[in-house]
């Protein structure tokens, strides 16, 4: 699996940009990276994962459209 982590600015600030959704190919099933030794809190929670974590996995086997596009 792919490893990927937000960009930041050379100000300490998300890198961000607006698409359209019609731009978009494919949504990806992103995994949160614990690291060793870590535990994932029981209050996290769908609306707050994407801020839990300084990276994650991308699962390009969460279906056969996915590993067909992603690979």
């Amino acid at each position: 699996m792919w490893m990927v982590e937000p960009d930041f600015n050379a100000l300490g600030n998300p890198a961000m940009s607006l698409i359209h959704l019609d731009a978009v190919f494919r949504g990806a099933h992103l995994m949160g990276v614990a690291g060793q030794g870590q535990f994932i809190p029981r209050h996290l929670e769908f609306h707050n994962s994407l801020d839990a974590f300084c990276s994650y996995y991308v699962n390009k086997y969460i279906d056969h459209h996915a590993h067909k596009f992603a690979f």
